[in-house]
């Protein structure tokens, strides 16, 4: 397993960073990683709702049906899962005195089967995309 955390500042207010950061459709913007992300099922963006991600990691691309599981005015948590990993994103916000949030990004990957043996080798891999998406965050969220 292996577990990452990043803390950025987002330009905007608490609320709208949530509202935000909850339609997991949004990664394409903010995660480099992410070649595309779309919802899978209609309605409002509460738990339940999922999203299928297609991400590139170390030159490949795989899918990853993502599920938001807990959705509260400050922490969001998603789930996301195929054949050979599992991924759980936690995101929790706090106001700054400026009017922006600060975004504490955690990701847990938890690789199953035969993948769990190259979890090791994949350390700097992982802290080389939650850099990535640190990078990310505050640029696209200053639009």
């Amino acid at each position: 397993m292996i577990h990452v955390t990043r803390t950025m500042l987002v330009a905007r207010p608490i609320e709208d960073a949530v509202v935000y950061f909850a339609d997991f459709a949004h990664t394409e913007e903010w995660d480099p990683a992410t070649v595309s992300c779309v919802r899978l099922d209609p309605g409002p963006v509460e738990p339940g709702a999922r999203w299928r991600n297609l991400s590139r990691f170390r030159g490949r691309t795989s899918a990853l049906e993502y599920r938001l599981d807990a959705r509260q005015a400050d922490h969001l948590v998603f789930t996301g899962e195929n054949g050979t990993v599992r991924v759980t994103d936690d995101l929790r916000f706090t106001p700054a005195s400026d009017g922006s949030t600060r975004l504490t990004y955690d990701a847990t990957f938890a690789f199953k089967g035969v993948a769990r043996l190259a979890a090791p080798f994949l350390r700097k891999e992982v802290d080389r995309l939650a850099d990535d998406v640190a990078a990310a965050v505050p640029r696209a969220t200053a639009r």
